[in-house]
């Protein structure tokens, strides 16, 4: 799910560091506050002047990709690259300790402290350039077929997916892999090796259970990304680390870092990550022994990690498409209303009819006339279109859309009620000016989106709007299969949401030396995940990931899962609900509204903490991972009934897990290496 915030799109509020900023930065020489007044005022026009040129030329090339479309985009891109540089320019020349009041001080820090301007001319188009192709190479991976002579036409296309018991018979032969990976770039196979990430190879992760297969796309994947995008990836660290010292900071995690207003973040967030590891090891035993009944010892050691590729997605940051394996109880249904919504006639214009209709139940406003006329909210005949879900902002208070390519299902039923969620805090906070028109730090705007579909998507809500009527089965068995089927898609989540930042930060830091071997190191520790093949520093597999390649932060998606719960909570108090936490709906309750209402209407005008403690009524100002435990609770007392007789509630690590990514070479150094990192990781996970 994405959102586009014209905040977001012309770079002009992603970082803000005012906790700690004053005595951190060398402010301006002016000291005329008239002045920078009036430049906040006309930058407020212009900015948002700016921002709508960009968003509609983003919004015509999504919409309706042609070659035309794609350049005056660029040509929006390059004139917005130019106003930020002057914006930040003028901004930085005053002394913003001087500006009576707050909120103008605090718009005046972010323009300053948002963006890598400090740069150089040269520089800062070299790393916009460097970004640019990362994203053009990464989206451009294609793989062959697997199973698939790809030099042969004759040899007929493997079935479509997933009827993979067909699959079988096409089983790769060594000479067949060997001839592919020598011919790989031949252009005579172009017309074979035409399978994307998104979304063939996803498919192909998510339902084949043929672990060859699953090896072959895994590996395939990351040989077309990794080994082009490494030295481009440590061009772009040099630049990014140069850029934030410039402007102030130690580094470039440490700018990153600043927007969410905490001088102690770091050890905030290991600490709530800290919180969350007993769930998060139940909910990987239990899955580790499903997976070792279907693949064999011989493939997931008993008391180990598990090999990345068996998880059912290219990350292994989710694991809902392994449910099939893991289901608590497969004689009972798994929630899902897709037949329903057929049988009563649903159409895409219905499913945004209702999520409208979900917010203006509990107060919240209804959306304007534009948003009909503008949405794309089924996909166009007659033109090519990009279809990721996507609510978009075009920062003149009037224009707010959503691009959802929408099928009657359930699932694009809950994106539809997500993408809503973000409309609506863009109407909440309209009056903001456009520097503070989005969420209170990076992780509130998905934190509030999430929150918002727990209350859809569970058994009280879909049977109260009747769309589940289904009552042969025992409630308890339902309610554990829907939980397991949300800890596979958040609880799984919450470590590689954690540690994909805590490698960034490192390579920031420490250097762009061993970047592969401190992934893996990262993926065993936190996740309990090793690389099924052995892996060298030439692979660079963190560019298999595009939101490090793209220059995008990622903690935030950790926050926003933590917090996600902890508005839920807040709004299920508010509206009365009692008993478990996962069977809250907050439908039609004012009382839950006014909290909602009363979070987004700020913005960004406030800091997080203030919007917390606000919310809680002053129980606390810090996000917190309690009422996520709280929500998984009756689910963690099955998984620890589930996993009473096993050795080990998570995993040990042993040398031949460390070396399949620092492996012994033979030198003296590289054995210290290997065996340094296994007792670190060994360590983690026995005490």
């Amino acid at each position: 799910m994405e959102r586009v915030s014209g905040c977001v799109l012309v770079v002009l509020a992603f970082f803000t560091r005012l906790a700690y900023s004053e005595d951190y930065f060398r402010m301006g020489t002016n000291t005329n506050t008239a002045e920078a007044v009036q430049f906040l005022r006309e930058y407020d026009r212009e900015a948002s002047g700016m921002c709508y040129r960009v968003t509609m030329s983003q919004w015509k090339f999504v919409t309706n990709i042609t070659e035309y479309n794609r350049r005056r985009m660029l040509e929006e891109l390059a004139l917005s690259s130019k106003f930020e540089r002057l914006s930040w320019r003028k901004a930085a020349a005053y002394d913003s300790t001087r500006l009576p009041d707050p909120q103008n001080r605090r718009q005046l820090v972010k323009i300053v402290q948002s963006s890598r301007a400090a740069l150089p001319d040269e520089k800062f188009s070299e790393i916009q350039q460097l970004i640019t192709e990362m994203k053009e190479i990464y989206n451009s991976a294609k793989i062959c077929p697997y199973g698939q002579k790809p030099y042969d036409p004759h040899v007929p296309r493997p079935p479509t997916y997933p009827d993979y018991q067909q699959m079988q018979s096409y089983q790769p032969t060594m000479q067949s892999y060997q001839h592919y990976q020598a011919n790989q770039d031949n252009p005579e196979l172009a017309n074979y090796c035409d399978m994307q990430l998104d979304p063939e190879i996803s498919r192909i992760l998510a339902h084949s259970r043929i672990e060859s297969e699953l090896l072959y796309v895994w590996k395939s994947f990351r040989d077309k990304t990794g080994p082009k995008l490494k030295n481009r990836f440590m061009r772009y660290v040099q630049l990014a680390n140069q850029a934030a010292v410039a402007t102030g900071y130690r580094d470039a995690g440490d700018q990153m870092r600043a927007a969410y207003e905490d001088s102690s973040f770091r050890a905030s967030v290991e600490e709530i990550y800290n919180q969350v590891v007993p769930l998060y090891k139940q909910l990987f035993t239990y899955v580790r022994r499903k997976l070792v009944q279907r693949y064999g010892e011989t493939s997931v050691r008993s008391d180990g990690p598990i090999p990345a590729h068996l998880l059912g997605n290219m990350w292994a940051q989710n694991w809902k498409s392994i449910m099939d394996l893991v289901m608590p109880f497969p004689q009972s249904s798994n929630i899902d209303v897709t037949a329903e919504m057929l049988r009563q006639g649903f159409t895409p214009l219905r499913m945004f009819q209702m999520a409208e209709e979900f917010y203006t139940s509990m107060g919240l406003k209804p959306v304007p006339p534009e948003f009909w006329r503008g949405s794309m909210l089924v996909r166009p005949a007659q033109r090519s279109v990009q279809c990721t879900a996507s609510a978009w902002d075009f920062c003149n208070r009037i224009d707010y859309r959503i691009k959802q390519c929408t099928e009657v299902t359930m699932q694009d039923l809950i994106s539809t009620h997500h993408e809503m969620a973000h409309v609506q805090y863009y109407l909440q906070y309209a009056d903001q000016p456009q520097m503070f028109r989005d969420g209170a730090n990076p992780a509130f705007h998905e934190a509030v989106a999430n929150a918002v579909t727990l209350s859809v998507y569970n058994l009280p809500h879909l049977q109260r709007v009747g769309l589940y009527q289904n009552k042969s089965h025992d409630p308890y068995e339902v309610s554990m299969n829907f939980l397991m089927t949300m800890a596979l898609e958040k609880v799984a989540y919450l470590p590689f949401a954690f540690m994909v930042d805590q490698w960034r930060w490192s390579v920031f830091e420490d250097g762009v030396q061993n970047m592969n071997t401190r992934w893996w190191q990262m993926k065993l520790r936190y996740q309990g995940v090793v690389p099924p093949i052995s892996r060298s520093e030439a692979d660079f597999d963190p560019g298999s990931k595009y939101h490090i390649i793209s220059d995008q932060e990622y903690i935030k998606y950790f926050l926003a899962t933590i917090l996600e719960f902890q508005i839920f909570e807040q709004l299920c108090i508010a509206s009365g609900h009692t008993g478990h936490l996962h069977e809250c709906d907050v439908y039609r309750s004012r009382d839950a509204g006014r909290v909602l209402s009363d979070m987004m209407q700020p913005g960004s005008s406030k800091p997080a903490s203030e919007i917390i403690r606000a919310m809680t009524k002053g129980k606390t100002n810090r996000i917190s991972p309690e009422s996520l435990v709280k929500y998984f609770r009756p689910l963690e007392l099955w998984l620890r009934v589930q996993n009473r007789d096993e050795p080990l509630i998570g995993w040990s690590s042993n040398y031949h897990d460390v070396a399949l990514f620092a492996p012994q070479r033979g030198a003296s150094g590289n054995t210290y290496i290997s065996l340094s990192l296994l007792s670190t990781t060994v360590l983690h996970h026995l005490l």
